[in-house]
């Protein structure tokens, strides 16, 4: 190794030779320069120190002119500065001190039950303590504090509003005082809403539903203890108690109940409009924000920012000289800073450095400096916060569901009053009712059904139906009942004419009149008037039976019902046709049909008893368009196509008289077929066979006449002599006896003569075109 190195030697000298050579090549091209820098140093050493000295004397100038012109502005803009620091300091103490008081104020207004201004101290404090004393070490356990106080708070006002809804509903119905504590209520609602307590209503509607169930137990109490003939000893359980009550009793219970429950309702809708007109104040306030626009929101910023940077300045101690001159306006603007809203209501001043008393005041002061009886606007607005956060949706929906309780409150009343019927129902105490006591039980219900309607707004259609379905009941019973009883009484008939008693001849006069209804009763001494034979109906007269008579009775009371309970009118009018129906079917089996033979032991149908059951339907069908206009003006629109009932009812009844007439003349005509096969042309004249047809004739006449009118008698009439000649023109072309004034054409035309002669001297009949000369046959 070491000879290697000595190899490299004279290298590396060689190599030093040729640096050394450059080097002295290179000063000696910048001799020139490098002699003149060394001899200007002398120079520039003389300018250094001219320079120091008019430094110097500067200075001392400057110095001069510092302690004489600026040291003592100076020391005032300091002192200034740090006078405002200090200001700014003593606010922040105050501040402290204030938020120190927080706990014990919120404990205080509870107490007094003022959650809002509770609440609004505890967001005031919460918003201080992060923007303004962040970071404060003896306060870095208040916010979470003050987060369980309000969570105890929320507690605290949903526990105050159901004890709220307690008394209010269940005060005394008769107490005048429609809204308990109104200012309560309103407080009690503004903080709800401010802590989104959105479903505090459904507290109210399950006070609402225990209350309803109470006012009818309570109801049934006070009765049952009036009412000697019930031992409540023995019969223990209410709803027994209850079925011991007679029709009145029971009545006049449960139209205590329907009054209770219409005062229960204005009660409850008074206490929801407070409520409700709290929240569209509330929804009021937040659109008319809304509408201002953010200039308001921008400003505001503006200026906490303002604040914050002068806060921010009070650490460099005055060193930014331009803000102390701004300083000057400070002192205002951070006592702004502490607003009324910042600081404690109403507290007791704990040391002389406390916050003074307008300091201490807040915006929610009091709810009963804040509302009026009235909800006064100007009085509450200052309770609406700015901080209450329910959007416009939240309180539409919150109003409408209100609104809706309202609704559900009617329902709930009604739903009561159903099982309070249905309970007295079970023993079939309902269908049991006569007319008149369901009549009066109808319009109660009605009454109280229209009543709440008006109150609450809406139909509840619990009761109607339970009032439909106990109506429909009744109708059925009240049908079968007079339908078992028209049976009874068509199986009792002998179809012999009745006396009309004057109350009856009333009944139909009244209808005359145009009122279809049962007549009152009249009191004091009754006439005593004698009954008649025939009834008058528009001048003329009807003989009847006694059926007939009651049977328009009967549907006399069918239409009172339905001017009575209008809401059954459709079955009404179902069952009347059914009963009109029934007597037509019926009295045809009994008279047409020979059925009264057997039923009541006639021995016979006499034509007697057939004209007697023509007139009494020709009766009914007089008055089936009374009845269609009575129902019809009853009736909706839609539903007039049920009238059609009625047309059929018309047709059947005309096809019935038809049939009767129709039996009349063929009775006579197989008498005449009888006798004239008989006839034999020969004297004496008149002979046996025509004397037999005059006297037959003369009894039909006799028996019909004062049954039917003299028109139909005629008609009648016509329609049998135009049998009578069919059979003797039959009878003399078997005999070969012709038109041809031999002895034999002088015979019948004798005979014939004297069955004219006899028939036109009938009562009525003296103008009847007899028209005999068809008897003969017409030559070819």
């Amino acid at each position: 190794k070491s000879r290697t190195d000595l190899e490299q030697v004279p290298k590396l000298s060689h190599y030093l030779d040729i640096v050394e050579v450059n080097i002295a090549h290179q000063i000696s091209l910048r001799s020139e320069a490098f002699f003149h820098a060394m001899t200007s140093q002398h120079e520039l050493q003389d300018y250094l120190r001219k320079t120091s000295l008019a430094v110097k004397m500067l200075r001392d100038k400057i110095g001069q002119i510092d302690k004489v012109m600026c040291e003592g502005s100076l020391k005032v803009l300091r002192r200034s500065l740090t006078r405002i620091n200090c200001i700014k300091v003593y606010n922040k103490l105050k501040l402290m001190a204030a938020v120190h008081q927080t706990q014990p104020t919120v404990q205080l207004l509870l107490s007094t039950s003022e959650f809002v201004g509770a609440l609004d101290l505890i967001a005031t404090t919460q918003e201080v303590l992060q923007q303004e004393l962040q970071g404060i070490h003896s306060f870095r356990h208040l916010g979470s504090q003050l987060c369980e106080l309000e969570k105890l708070i929320d507690k605290m006002m949903v526990a105050e509003f159901s004890t709220y809804a307690r008394s209010d509903l269940n005060r005394p119905l008769e107490d005048e005082c429609q809204i308990l504590e109104e200012d309560r209520l309103v407080s009690l609602v503004f903080g709800l809403l401010k802590q989104r307590k959105l479903n505090f209503f459904e507290i109210y509607g399950d006070e609402i539903i225990i209350t309803a169930k109470n006012i009818i137990k309570q109801c049934v109490i006070n009765t049952v203890s009036k009412i000697e003939e019930i031992d409540t000893e023995v019969v223990v359980k209410l709803a027994d108690q209850m079925r011991r009550m007679n029709f009145l009793q029971w009545f006049d219970l449960l139209k205590n109940i329907f009054s209770n429950f219409i005062l229960f309702l204005k009660r409850i809708k008074a206490t929801l409009n407070v409520i409700r007109s709290v929240v569209l104040l509330v929804l009021d306030k937040n659109q008319r924000s809304k509408e201002l626009g953010e200039a308001p929101v921008q400003k505001n910023s503006s200026g906490e920012s303002a604040v914050d940077t002068e806060v921010a300045y009070l650490t460099h101690e005055g060193m930014f000289i331009s803000d102390a001159f701004s300083g000057r306006d400070l002192p205002p603007t951070t006592a702004d800073s502490v607003s009324p809203r910042n600081v404690c209501p109403d507290s007791e001043p704990s040391s002389s450095d406390s916050v003074s008393e307008p300091e201490c005041a807040t915006d929610s002061s009091s709810s009963k400096e804040q509302t009026s009886s009235g909800i006064a606007p100007a009085g509450i607005e200052t309770m609406i916060g700015e901080d209450m956060k329910l959007s416009e949706l939240e309180l539409v929906r919150l109003a409408n569901n209100i609104q809706e309780l309202l609704y559900s409150a009617s329902d709930i009343c009604h739903d009561r009053s159903v099982k309070f019927l249905m309970a007295r129902a079970k023993d079939g105490f309902l269908e049991k009712l006569n007319s008149a006591e369901f009549v009066a039980l109808s319009r109660l219900m009605e009454t109280f059904i229209l009543d709440t309607e008006q109150i609450c707004g809406r139909r509840s259609m619990s009761l109607r139906g339970a009032l439909q379905s106990q109506a429909n009941k009744f109708v059925n019973r009240f049908h079968e009942e007079r339908k078992t009883k028209l049976s009874l009484l068509l199986d009792n008939e002998r179809w012999k004419q009745a006396e009309v008693p004057a109350e009856f001849q009333d009944l139909v006069d009244s209808i005359s009149d145009g009122r279809i209804a049962l007549p009152e009763k009249k009191t004091g001494v009754p006439e005593e008037r004698k009954p008649t034979d025939f009834l008058v109906v528009d001048g003329q007269k009807y003989a009847v039976v006694g059926t007939v008579l009651l049977l328009i009775r009967i549907i006399l009371e069918y239409c009172q019902c339905v001017d009575n309970i209008p809401s059954i009118a459709t079955d009404m009018l179902t069952r009347l046709s059914d009963l009109l129906k029934y007597f037509n079917s019926r009295s045809c089996q009994l008279v047409l049909g020979a059925g009264a033979l057997q039923v009541v032991g006639l021995k016979t149908i006499t034509t007697k008893n057939l004209a007697l059951s023509s007139r009494c339907l020709q009766l009914i069908v007089h008055y089936i368009p009374v009845i269609r206009a009575h129902f019809e003006s009853r009736l909706q629109p839609k539903q007039f196509s049920m009238l059609r009932h009625f047309d059929h009812i018309t047709k059947d009844y005309h096809d019935h008289i038809a049939e009767i007439s129709a039996k009349l003349v063929a009775i006579m005509d197989s008498l005449f077929d009888k006798l004239l096969s008989k006839y034999e042309v020969k004297a004496p004249v008149p002979s046996t066979c025509f004397r037999n047809i005059c006297k037959q004739m003369a009894k039909m006449h006799e028996a019909i006449y004062e049954l039917l009118p003299e028109e139909q008698t005629q008609m009648l009439f016509l329609r049998i002599n135009a049998s009578y000649k069919l059979h003797l023109k039959r009878q003399l072309a078997h005999l070969n006896v012709v038109n041809d004034g031999g002895p034999q054409n002088g015979l019948v035309t004798a005979d014939v003569a004297f069955y004219t002669g006899n028939l036109q001297a009938l009562k009525g009949l003296q103008t009847l075109d007899l028209n005999m000369a068809e008897i003969w046959e017409q030559k070819r």
